[in-house]
């Protein structure tokens, strides 16, 4: 029974919540998502992956739940992620910790009452795990380790003498990745496990990845298709991958496509006669938009289906007749549902002003994932004949429902070249246009990204503290079309400043903008262009260039890959002026806006030499300038629960330690 004074303190909290309606940053941590839900074969049930913070452990942690189809029955199922039913529907696979370490597969009965069966017993976790056709076989793709090193060993070491560690050999191309870290020796490879668990079979051999962006079992369960690319020199080859079949029985690995360019996310007719697939012919523009392709089993027959679109498909479902595949695509700042029969013909089915993502298909019944400007992570439910969604589960309607969150408004303008550019603006609650209000300008990164309608915990927070944000999907952003994307080539950062600055001038023209009080900031891409801006103009009180490139010239040989030596017209050492002009380092001697930098200190996409080597010559010349190095961080800043707390918290600093007038900043 409850004391008294707890339920005073109840009272208390409820009162206190209830009397709130702006977000705080506090409930950041409140905050779930639901991801990849799956419906039964029967269509009964559905199995999704619930998401929270463990604020104790400061990461992200997940369960499975279940509920029936129309919504009802919602209850916790068990410790996990990725969920996938088995064919017949009387099991489920998931992924969770378990022996020797790390994750494992994990088998479960629908009906009978029981621990679940560890499948896997694996050195390294497994991904892109999928049942096969008659639920006997579970395949999935794994890293084997290769040869670590040159077998040296210096002689003359004393019993239990500490010495040095070994130094780390490195013989490959690529030999790093962010939110990796130093690959070891190995290749990715694709597997099959009994569903009742037993030794793995390694399907694939070769110094090639196989399967690393999925793969697809053939109806009859013989073969198992993925992407790779098995030729001499891969390592190298750029913008290159073939689709693969490899019989489960024997091993024999036969080659489907052989076109020049990329071909991946392969994925079988339900009668299985042909392949659906993903990829465009090669191309050295910064951005392609892919195309949804469509081929014969044995490869032949390759036909491209959505020509008309320009826009990426992804997450490809085949029809259950086999007559035409659904997807999803990305088209200015919004994502809907298509679909395209075999002749190509190209039809949305849903067209909301809203993201929406599908992860399930059962005879004509779609299951997924929604977010607009004010929702955030709804599970759910469309039919092929319908147009709008029914939402089955909001997960943070206990957080956002009683909150006044800041009225959205679309805008769309004109830029240099004509070129008509889409933005958005989030005003403050309680908005008054006889006011005026500080400006924050957020950049996307990419820069082949795209600013959306969906809801923006950030941005909301920005709102509720005093500021009209503004977020625009300059040229080069994806979502437009391969012309627009590829807008930037050779000549990013450029024209895409302009098309920002623009944006800035549309939202002052509305006469709501304190102009004293402009602030910039954007982590990546976003960096790139936050430290181009305040090169280029000093209107911006105080910006913040969060993981940013500012030196193009030592950014391409010290980040994770080599294709970012393509993005320019030569190489560094033939000539080195490109990389030069492009570099906002070029251009620090402009600056004197106040800029702050954030990196994370294990970034390898964008290095903290690179955050360095601004702060330096910013310092160097009395700019004022800050170095923030986030602890725990690849690229980016909010990967830790309590990382995104400081980012938001040093910006805020930031801006009104350097607000042009507070008074009128009205922080």
């Amino acid at each position: 029974m409850k004391t008294f004074a707890s339920l005073v303190v109840f009272f208390v909290i409820t009162a206190s919540v209830q009397a709130q309606d702006r977000i705080e940053l506090v409930q950041y941590l409140d905050m779930e998502t639901v991801s990849n839900p799956q419906l039964s074969p029967d269509g009964a049930e559905i199995i999704y992956t619930r998401g929270w913070i463990d604020k104790m452990e400061d990461r992200r942690a997940s369960s499975l739940w279940i509920m029936d189809s129309d919504g009802a029955h919602n209850r916790f199922l068990i410790h996990g992620s990725s969920p996938r039913w088995s064919p017949d529907g009387t099991r489920y696979l998931y992924l969770a910790d378990g022996e020797p370490s790390g994750r494992q597969v994990f088998v479960q009965w629908r009906t009978i009452a029981g621990p679940a069966t560890q499948v896997t017993r694996l050195e390294q976790a497994p991904s892109n795990v999928r049942w096969s056709p008659d639920g006997k076989w579970i395949a999935f793709t794994a890293f084997v380790p290769g040869d670590k090193g040159w077998g040296i060993n210096p002689p003359g070491k004393p019993e239990g003498a500490k010495w040095t560690t070994s130094p780390r050999v490195v013989e490959d191309l690529v030999y790093r990745r962010d939110r990796v870290g130093f690959y070891e020796p190995g290749y990715t490879h694709v597997f099959v496990v009994s569903a009742e668990g037993g030794t793995a079979r390694q399907l694939t051999d070769g110094d090639w990845h196989h399967g690393r962006a999925g793969i697809a079992w053939t109806p009859d369960g013989s073969e198992i298709l993925f992407s790779s690319l098995r030729t001499k020199d891969a390592p190298w080859a750029w913008r290159e991958s073939e689709i693969y079949a490899v019989n489960v029985s024997s091993g024999d690995i036969r080659q489907l496509t052989t076109r020049r360019g990329p071909d991946s996310n392969p994925v079988v007719s339900p009668d299985g006669r042909m392949v659906a697939y993903t990829g465009y012919d090669f191309s050295d523009d910064t951005y392609i938009a892919q195309r949804l392709h469509v081929m014969n089993i044995d490869g032949s027959g390759s036909t491209v289906l959505t020509e008309s679109l320009d826009r990426s498909p992804r997450g490809l479902i085949w029809q259950p007749d086999s007559e035409g595949v659904y997807f999803t695509a990305n088209d200015h700042g919004t994502r809907n549902l298509y679909h395209v029969d075999l002749d190509g013909n190209v039809r949305p089915i849903t067209q909301l002003n809203a993201m929406l993502s599908i992860s399930s298909a059962v005879r004509g019944q779609f299951v997924g994932t929604y977010s607009d400007s004010y929702n955030t992570s709804q599970l759910v439910t469309l039919g092929v004949e319908e147009d709008s969604p029914q939402v089955l589960l909001d997960v943070n309607e206990d957080v956002l429902g009683h909150i006044d969150l800041g009225a959205i408004e679309e805008i769309n303008y004109s830029s240099v070249d004509d070129l008509d550019i889409q933005g958005w603006i989030i005003k403050p609650p309680d908005f008054d246009a006889d006011k005026k209000y500080p400006l924050i300008l957020v950049i996307h990164g990419g820069p082949h990204g795209m600013y959306n309608v969906g809801f923006s915990f950030s941005w909301q927070y920005h709102a509720a503290q005093g500021y009209v944000v503004l977020y625009t999907n300059p040229r080069g952003s994806s979502g437009y079309g391969s012309d627009f994307g590829n807008a930037i080539k050779r000549a990013y950062p450029g024209k895409d400043y302009n098309d920002l600055m623009r944006g800035v001038d549309e939202v002052i023209a509305r006469g709501y903008i304190d102009e004293d009080n402009l602030f910039v900031y954007g982590c990546s891409g976003g960096g790139v262009l936050t430290s181009w801006v305040v090169g280029q103009t000093d209107r911006f009180a105080a910006a913040s260039a969060n993981c940013p490139v500012t030196n193009w010239l030592s950014f391409v040989g010290t980040t994770d890959g080599a294709s970012w030596y393509y993005n320019f017209d030569h190489l560094p050492w033939e000539d080195p002026s490109e990389h030069l002009r492009r570099s906002p380092l070029m251009h620090v001697g402009n600056v004197s806006t106040p800029t702050m930098l954030m990196t994370g200190v294990n970034d390898l996409r964008t290095p903290m030499s690179q955050t360095e080597e601004y702060y330096q010559a910013l310092k160097l010349l009395k700019v004022p300038t800050a170095m923030i190095r986030f602890n725990g961080e690849y690229h980016g800043t909010t990967s830790k629960p309590s990382n995104y707390l400081r980012t938001q918290l040093y910006l805020h600093h930031w801006f009104k330690r350097h607000a042009r007038d507070t008074d009128r900043a009205h922080m």
